[in-house]
């Protein structure tokens, strides 16, 4: 039987949304292993002169038992 995790994670990119969920899913994967899906929930831009890209992101891993 397994068990998967969900964390949600909202990532940034001066370039476009593409590179936001890119963001995110590089920053997920230095503390996760066995990350299963990386689903995008939403995506827009942000800041003054609204030129940063964020996405928000839901990631999927599998959930290890230590024995």
């Amino acid at each position: 039987m397994s068990v998967v995790k969900i964390i949600e994670l909202v990532g940034s990119s001066p370039t476009s949304s593409d590179d936001a969920v890119q963001q995110a899913l590089a920053e997920a994967k230095q503390t996760l292993r066995n990350i299963k899906a990386v689903d995008v929930v939403s995506t827009g831009l942000r800041g003054d002169d609204l030129d940063e890209w964020r996405a928000h992101v839901r990631v999927a891993f599998l959930v290890e038992h230590v024995e």
